[in-house]
């Protein structure tokens, strides 16, 4: 843990990533995700013996549209910055969102993700630490899912009364690390940037891109980022975290305490 002292800007918010910093860090079968979404699409069910070769292959094409879809939206959003939603994705891979079962195959989609959706056990306590600080608690993160989709999240998981503002990349027109982006999450706040902290686990996002507005930052280094998911940036953050109660101490010492 390290950060380097800061009497001269007050600190009013920390703002946090979600995926790999409030989830913790671990590997995803991506293409798997749409493979459950298409067989539910074409009513497969894996041993089965009524399953019909046409609708494997149809399923199949259908998952490699869609993950190819999905990989050039992550890849503008690297290049321009601009954002996606799950339901553009969907339209370009060309699925029929009045399909007879495509509310199915979310669920099935929706079931897939949800181990890997789950609050850090130490987000509650750092949370409320900050808020007896006075510190203000939010989170931008670049997702294609809905607004609703991340709050029903943080409900299951007993820390959405602890967040003062959220934005999402899906509702809006960037991504990280595009400044508009952490203007927006620090005005959902009601902060300003200059006295704001944003906490990430990726330097292009979560450290260049804060930093452009004046944030300070503080970094989680333990992802193991995909190779195709990094951009190369040479900055160096506020402060290291190695765990998430490591933040407390950090702002203690922005607070002067």
């Amino acid at each position: 843990m390290s950060a380097d002292l800061d009497h001269g800007r007050p600190l009013e918010a920390v703002i946090f990533d979600w995926g790999g910093t409030l989830t913790p860090w671990h590997e995803v079968d991506l293409p798997e995700q749409w493979r459950v979404y298409a067989r539910e699409i074409h009513g497969i069910r894996l041993n089965s013996d009524e399953v019909v070769e046409t609708d494997v292959e149809k399923a199949r094409a259908l998952a490699d549209r869609i993950l190819a879809a999905e990989s050039l939206a992550w890849r503008r959003g690297r290049e321009d910055h601009s954002s996606a939603a799950l339901d553009d994705i969907l339209e370009a891979a060309g699925v029929d969102a009045e399909h007879d079962r495509h509310h199915l195959a979310l669920a099935s989609y929706r079931r897939f993700w949800e181990p890997h959706t789950h609050t850090d056990p130490q987000v509650h306590p750092l949370w409320e630490g900050l808020r007896e600080r006075g510190i203000r608690v939010g989170v931008l993160s670049n997702t294609i899912w809905s607004r609703a989709y991340h709050r029903e999240v943080f409900a299951r998981d007993g820390v959405l009364d602890l967040i003062d503002g959220d934005v999402y990349s899906s509702e809006i027109d960037h991504v990280k690390p595009h400044p508009e982006a952490f203007r927006a999450a620090a005005a959902a706040v009601g902060a300003r940037p200059e006295h704001t902290a944003y906490v990430g686990d990726r330097l292009f996002e979560d450290v260049h891109g804060p930093q452009q507005v004046g944030m300070r930052t503080i970094w989680i280094p333990h992802s193991d980022i995909p190779v195709e998911q990094q951009v190369q940036v040479d900055v160096t953050p506020d402060a290291t975290a190695h765990e998430l109660l490591d933040i407390l101490p950090i702002v203690d010492g922005w607070l002067g305490r």
